[in-house]
C-alpha cells in the first residue's frame, strides 16, 4: 500500500504499545505508518470507577470520531473496551494475535491479609468487583482509575492489602512484579476478550480493509467472537459483571460465560464444549440459556421470584448440571460459604523422595499440583481418604497403595500396617484431628504439610429455606457464622459432614454416596411425599 496508514490511539503507554504493535506488524507487510494520539472521555475522568460514568464506549467514542472525521485511517482498541455494537459505517477489520488472559492481584505487602477477617482490594472494574466479593464477601472493595502506572503508585501511596489488574497490561509494560507480591486470579472469569486488540476502519475503506485483514489471528478473532457475543445479548457492557472465555484446543472451543448480580452476592454460569465448526453460535447460546433462567433479574440486583413450594440453600454453587437433578418443585439457591487458597510450598519438601504420604481431600493433591509439576513428586506409599481424591491421584501422581472412606478409618489401618514409622500428611490449614491423632498415639511420626488454607465466606439468607446443603465442616462452620438452623434440614455429603452437622442442626440426612450430585438426590427423595401430596 502507497499510502501513510495513519493510526489513531488513545495515549497511555499501554495503547501505544499496542498501537507500535499494530504497526509494526502492517510494516511487514510494506506499508509505512504514522501514530496520532488521541485521548478518551475514560483517561479524562478518573475519579469514577468506569460502571458510574454511566455510558459504554468511554474509551473508544473519540477515536470513531476522529475516524469518521477523516483524521485517522484505523483505530486500535484494547477490545474488551469497545461496545458490542459498533457506529454505523465502522467495522472491525482485524484482531491481533491474543496475548495473557487472566486478571491479577498486586499485593501491597505478601498473601498474609487473607488470613485476616477483612481485607480492602482496589479495582474500576464492576465485574472483578463482584466475583471477589462472591468470593470473599467480608472484603472492602475501593474504586481504582488511571493508567497502569498510575494505579501501581495509587496501591503503593494507600493502606490498601491489594489491587486487581489485567495481567496482560503489566506483562506488555514489564511492570510484572516479582512473584512473592502477585497472584494469578485464574478462578476470576476475564472480560470479554481480554488481553486481545482490536483494529477498526471504515467500512467504505474496502482496500484499505483487505490489506489490514493480513495481521488478522483467526483463532483469536473466532474465540472473542463468541464472548463478545454472549456480551451482546446479554446486553451488558462497562455496567455489568459478565466475564466469558472461548478456548481453542485441538479443534474444539472450551467455553465459560458468567454473570454475577452486582453486589457479588449470586452466580449464573453457562459452560460448554463444541466442536469448532459448531461453535458459531455459542455465545449467543449460552447467553440465551441464562436469560431464560432470570439473568435479567439477577444482572439488576432483583431478586428473583421463585415460584416452588419448597427451597433449598447449597453451601457450595451449583451447576446447571446439577440443579437439573432436582425435583422440578423444589427451588435452590446456592453460592460458596468457603473458598480453597492454595500456599507456596517450598520445593525442599519434595526434593527427596518420600516414601509414605497422605491425602485426605482432593484440595491437598491440587494444591499440591499448583507447585509441582507430577514428575517432581516422588512418593513410594500413597494414602488417601476418598474415590473421588484417589481417582485424581491416580491420573495425576501415582498409583493408590491404600484408600479409606474416612480419615479416622486410615489412620487405623496406618496404626495396624505402616511399616516405616513416618509419614507426609499434605493436608489444609483446617485439617480434623482424627488422622494424626492416632498416628501419634502409634508412634508414627507425622510431618504437616499445610498446602492450603480454607477460608470461610459466610453470608446471611433467609429463612425461607427448608434445607441447607453441606459439603464439608467447615462450610457448616461458615454458615452459623451469621445463619442459625431455623428448623432446617442438613442435607450433608458424607459422615464427617454430619457428624458435624448433627450438633446443630436436629434432622441431618447424609447422602448415599460422597458426591454433589447424590447430596441432591437425598432432597428429592426427603421431599418427595410432601411434593405428591
Amino acid at each position: 500500500m502507497d499510502k501513510i496508514i495513519r493510526i489513531g490511539t488513545r495515549s497511555s503507554e499501554l495503547a501505544l504499545w499496542q498501537a507500535n504493535t499494530v504497526a509494526l506488524q502492517l510494516e511487514h507487510f510494506g506499508c509505512k505508518t504514522e501514530i496520532v494520539k488521541i485521548d478518551s472521555i475514560g483517561d479524562m475522568v478518573l475519579d469514577k470507577p468506569l460502571y458510574e460514568l454511566g455510558i459504554t464506549g468511554v474509551f473508544t467514542k473519540n477515536l470513531d470520531v476522529a475516524l469518521l472525521n477523516d483524521k485517522i485511517d484505523i483505530a486500535v482498541h484494547s477490545f474488551k473496551d469497545v461496545p458490542t455494537k459498533l457506529p454505523e459505517g465502522i467495522v472491525q477489520a482485524a484482531v491481533i494475535k491474543r496475548g495473557d488472559f487472566n486478571d491479577i492481584l498486586i499485593m501491597k505487602e505478601d498473601d498474609n491479609f487473607f488470613s485476616n477477617e477483612t481485607a480492602t482490594i482496589a479495582t474500576g472494574s464492576l465485574r472483578r468487583k463482584a466475583q471477589w466479593l462472591y468470593r470473599y464477601p467480608n472484603h472492602t472493595i475501593v474504586g481504582l482509575r488511571g493508567n497502569v502506572n498510575t494505579r501501581l503508585q495509587k496501591l503503593e501511596d494507600n493502606d490498601w492489602d491489594g489491587a486487581v489488574f489485567a495481567k496482560v497490561g503489566l506483562k506488555r509494560l514489564k511492570l510484572l512484579p516479582k512473584p512473592d507480591q502477585a497472584l494469578i486470579l485464574d478462578w476470576m472469569v476475564p472480560a470479554p476478550a481480554q488481553g486481545a486488540v482490536m483494529v477498526a476502519a471504515l467500512e467504505k475503506n474496502e482496500e484499505l480493509i483487505e490489506f489490514v485483514k493480513q495481521i488478522n489471528h483467526e483463532e483469536t478473532a473466532t474465540c472473542v467472537k463468541i464472548e463478545r457475543d454472549f456480551l451482546r445479548v446479554l446486553e451488558g457492557g462497562c455496567t455489568a459483571p459478565i466475564g466469558a472465555l472461548a478456548l481453542l484446543i485441538k479443534d474444539e472451543i472450551k467455553f465459560k460465560g458468567v454473570l454475577f448480580s452486582p453486589d457479588g452476592r449470586n452466580k449464573m454460569e453457562f459452560s460448554k464444549n463444541v466442536p469448532k465448526d459448531n461453535a458459531w453460535d455459542l455465545g449467543e447460546f449460552g447467553a440465551k440459556f441464562l436469560l431464560e433462567r432470570g439473568a435479567k433479574k439477577l444482572m439488576y440486583n432483583v431478586p428473583a421470584d421463585i415460584e416452588k413450594s419448597t427451597l433449598i440453600y447449597s453451601t457450595k454453587s451449583l451447576s446447571h448440571e446439577q440443579i437439573a437433578i432436582l425435583n422440578s418443585r423444589i427451588g435452590a439457591v446456592s453460592s460458596d460459604f468457603i473458598t480453597i487458597r492454595n500456599n507456596r510450598i517450598k520445593p525442599v519438601i519434595v526434593k527427596n523422595p518420600i516414601k509414605n504420604v497422605v491425602f485426605t481431600s482432593q484440595n491437598a493433591v491440587e494444591a499440591l499440583l499448583n507447585n509441582f509439576a507430577p514428575m517432581e513428586l516422588d512418593f513410594e506409599n500413597i494414602y488417601c481418604v476418598g474415590r473421588r481424591t484417589k481417582r485424581l491421584i491416580e491420573k495425576r501422581i501415582g498409583k493408590v497403595k491404600h484408600l479409606e472412606k474416612d480419615a479416622e478409618k486410615l489412620g487405623n489401618y496406618l496404626a495396624e500396617n505402616l511399616e516405616d514409622k513416618n509419614l507426609t500428611f499434605f493436608c489444609g490449614n483446617k485439617r480434623r484431628d482424627e488422622l494424626p491423632s492416632i498416628l501419634e498415639k502409634n508412634e508414627i511420626l507425622v510431618n504437616e504439610v499445610e498446602c492450603y488454607q480454607t477460608q470461610l465466606t459466610p453470608r446471611k439468607i433467609e429463612e425461607k429455606f427448608k434445607g441447607i446443603l453441606f459439603y464439608s465442616p467447615s462450610g457448616i462452620e461458615s454458615y452459623l457464622l451469621d445463619n442459625s438452623t431455623n428448623n432446617a434440614v442438613a442435607f450433608c455429603i458424607g459422615e464427617t459432614t454430619a457428624s458435624e452437622a448433627k450438633k446443630h442442626f436436629s434432622e441431618v440426612v447424609v447422602a448415599k454416596v460422597s458426591t454433589v450430585e447424590s447430596v441432591i438426590k437425598s432432597v428429592n427423595e426427603y421431599f418427595k411425599e410432601s411434593l405428591e401430596a
